[in-house]
């Protein structure tokens, strides 16, 4: 009989492999669930479920590694991880005002594989594939679908590109997930970009750590080293992702001098209440990790079910401004169409009285503050 909780020891004896196996990182890659057929081997699923997962597999596809497989709960049928990997009817549902690209960052896209939305940085996708498909992902267009566009990265065209546009001071290297590739060919794509003297700083975003924590290992640690300054951007979007194996992976990408931050992407029933996002933004402090971003879920087609209001996005900002320390409170944005992220905060500002300015702070006390001059 499996148990409830498809835990790593249960996936382990269901794939008949050892420990050393299971922290091999290509072994994850190369066992990934794609199929029904694998997932039911794993988890206890019912009929509905089984016609319902079939159903979506038939336009959609579904990618997850056995490490984040092993942290659903199965007696809870809305476990976030769940609802974060498995594939569901409700992502075939299309809403007027969903599309494909709701960044519109193909118009963007001067060269294959990079975008140059903003003055100063440009954005490289490096490939369209990732270790876990999220179900939630902003570029579905290119990585869930079965027929699907390509983002195959023109390198050299890229470097050519940053190197006649010298106001490009900050590259982020994404995808897809940029650490599905070896350190060989990611290596190739950062000392490329390192290369260039206009550029000053080298992102990297990635889910890795949340993932595919056995991803990070010493020899990809010691290659990024010597490219730095580099700067990491995870993707925890729930409490239950902060395990003993994803804080080791954050903790070795800190010790080796790459500050950390944290996008997440706020989603109806997963995150979107105040204790939820306090414990998690509070537990990824204690692994070295700051809270950057909290995104408005984009208007991607089939994510309607995912979508909060503004309203409740605001709500949760301010139960942790002020209620905890300053830097685990994230931004909360919306990446708006064509227009880049815009910033949406809490009113503190209540009203104005000669040249004195009404505050409200985080308790809904009322102050007054007299401006200079």
């Amino acid at each position: 009989m499996i148990a409830e909780t498809a835990d790593s020891e249960d996936i382990k004896r269901a794939f008949g492999i050892d420990k050393k196996t299971w922290e091999d990182w290509r072994w994850q890659i190369k066992n990934r669930i794609t199929t029904l057929e694998e997932l039911e081997k794993i988890l206890n699923l019912t009929e509905r479920d089984k016609e319902e997962i079939g159903e979506s597999l038939k336009t959609l596809k579904m990618s997850i590694t056995p490490y984040y497989l092993s942290l659903i709960d199965q007696s809870r049928y809305n476990d976030p991880i769940r609802l974060q990997s498995i594939p569901s009817l409700l992502e075939l549902e299309k809403t007027p005002y969903e599309v494909e690209d709701p960044l519109k960052e193909d118009s963007y896209s001067p060269i294959p594989g990079l975008i140059h939305r903003y003055p100063d940085r440009a954005l490289l996708l490096v490939t369209d594939s990732c270790p876990t498909l999220c179900r939630h992902c902003t570029r579905r267009r290119l990585t869930e679908k079965i027929e699907r566009k390509s983002t195959h990265l023109d390198l050299n065209g890229a470097v050519e590109y940053i190197s006649s546009h010298r106001e490009i001071r900050d590259i982020i290297i994404s995808g897809g997930d940029p650490l599905i590739l070896s350190d060989q060919m990611l290596e190739r794509i950062i000392s490329s970009i390192r290369k260039i003297k206009s550029v000053e700083i080298i992102r990297i975003g990635t889910r890795a750590p949340v993932t595919l924590p056995q991803r990070i290992t010493p020899e990809l640690c010691e290659m990024l080293k010597r490219y730095h300054p580099i700067w990491i951007n995870t993707h925890f979007n729930h409490p239950k992702e902060i395990t003993e194996e994803s804080s080791r992976a954050c903790e070795m990408l800190a010790d080796t001098g790459i500050p950390l931050g944290n996008q997440s992407v706020l989603l109806k029933g997963i995150n979107d209440d105040p204790d939820i996002m306090k414990n998690l933004v509070q537990g990824l402090l204690k692994i070295r990790v700051r809270p950057y971003y909290l995104y408005q879920c984009d208007m991607v087609e089939g994510l309607s079910h995912f979508r909060t209001t503004v309203e409740k996005g605001v709500e949760i900002i301010e139960a942790l401004q002020g209620f905890t320390s300053g830097l685990a409170v994230p931004t909360f944005v919306i990446d708006a169409p064509g227009m880049g992220k815009i910033p949406i905060s809490p009113q503190y500002v209540v009203g104005r009285e000669g040249n004195q300015i009404i505050l409200r702070n985080f308790e809904g006390r009322i102050s007054a503050y007299t401006n200079p001059g």
